[in-house]
């Protein structure tokens, strides 16, 4: 064991399951913030491997602050169209010159966010839906000088902040979160109707849960109104019949609420995203670093995707803390609810966090102090490793939002 600062305690609360109330939210790939956030971080890998393959290293930038306004459009039953585009800023800093090279980071930024539309948002034409417009500037001298202390160590911390994370996800958390996933992968397979936004807000009132999912649909391939509330009941049914998995709570769905069949106001798009017409979008707005967003647990308010995954406790400290949370869980017995927070001290090793402070809720079966030594192991091992989070984020095996 090293002498970092751990600290163990019990958690002051019953577990989450236990709460009388419990509300959970996911905002889907298609959701206007979720799109600056799956943007931002596409922007921040391709920054990250262009460095590293002109110069074998990653230099200082951040993209964490793109920014979406709405289009306008016009969807009716068998194809409408976009009136006005949509537009995105990507905004940032950057290293443009090193060692005396210039580096093309806008064009860059600029394929990398054309690319992961281009991939996640199928029906969105980047000829003539959305815009995209780089502004990334130069970074802060004492930032880059935090960050070029490197050498080849530990890096040094590039902020004063903290990063939350904690396990085991509960039932509610689990149906939220595979809802949204499962419906844009296995149910849109055979339904491609379904468009990208998908959002999913589940509340647990006792032992009920019910499910409000929002779910835009694609008017090419919605012919009239009998198809519409065809593809609507699927959805209901899938989501139904998917939450049996993971709870025998009683689950009750409900699909598109807003929708008034009778006015014609009915949940259609042309391109699969409620930003072709209204909601503009932020990085941050959305899920935490789980994929969630969770009001019953504390969360860090920082936004993951697009900070550089070096240095900013922004991305790396929420990412390591839910790493760590899941690590104690499936390796400690007994633990029916864990909080990591992870604090940092701008300018010191990130691998030495200013507090390292974890909360638990045991069964009655177990007692904390028997388990504490494992536990303040494993929270030391994870960050003996902080670094194998850089790597891992660069190569796109971890999820920010």
């Amino acid at each position: 064991m090293t002498d970092r600062n751990i600290r163990v305690q019990s958690l002051k609360r019953g577990a989450v399951e236990d709460q009388e109330i419990e509300i959970v939210e996911r905002k889907g790939i298609g959701h206007p913030d979720s799109i600056c956030d799956g943007i931002s971080e596409a922007v921040s890998r391709a920054l990250a491997q262009e460095y590293v393959d002109r110069f074998g290293r990653v230099l200082h930038y951040n993209t964490d602050e793109t920014q979406l306004v709405a289009g306008d459009a016009a969807p009716a039953f068998g194809g409408g169209e976009v009136v006005e585009p949509i537009y995105i800023l990507l905004v940032g800093r950057a290293t443009k010159y090193y060692d005396g090279q210039p580096i093309p980071v806008d064009s860059v930024a600029l394929e990398a966010a054309r690319s992961y539309l281009r991939e996640n948002l199928p029906n969105l034409d980047l000829e003539s839906d959305v815009m995209v417009d780089v502004r990334l500037g130069e970074g802060s001298g004492d930032l880059q000088e935090v960050f070029s202390e490197e050498g080849g160590t530990v890096p040094m911390a590039n902020d004063t902040s903290f990063g939350v994370g904690h396990a085991p996800l509960s039932e509610t958390e689990r149906i939220v979160f595979n809802t949204e996933r499962r419906l844009r992968e296995a149910f849109h397979d055979d339904h491609p109707a379904l468009g990208q936004d998908i959002k999913v807000m589940g509340k647990r009132e006792g032992s009920t849960i019910d499910l409000t999912v929002a779910a835009a649909m694609v008017d090419s391939y919605v012919p009239d109104m009998e198809t519409y509330n065809e593809e609507i009941e699927a959805v209901r049914n899938f989501v139904s019949d998917l939450a049996t998995e993971y709870t025998d709570r009683d689950v009750r769905v409900h699909v598109n609420t807003a929708d008034e069949p009778s006015e014609g106001a009915i949940y259609l798009t042309t391109t699969g995203t409620s930003a072709e017409q209204g909601d503009d979008g932020s990085v941050g707005r959305g899920n935490r670093a789980n994929g969630l967003i969770t009001p019953n647990r504390s969360m860090s308010m920082e936004a993951t995707s697009g900070k550089n995954p070096v240095n900013h406790i922004g991305k790396i400290y929420n990412l390591l803390s839910t790493k760590i949370a899941e690590a104690v869980v499936d390796d400690v017995e007994g633990i029916r609810d864990l909080k990591v927070r992870l604090l940092s001290q701008i300018g010191s090793p990130i691998d030495q966090p200013h507090v390292a402070d974890v909360h638990v809720v045991t069964d009655p079966e177990t007692d904390l102090q028997a388990v504490e030594p494992k536990i303040r192991s494993i929270v030391d091992d994870q960050l003996d490793d902080v670094r194998s989070v850089t790597t891992a984020v660069i190569e796109g095996e971890l999820s920010t939002f």
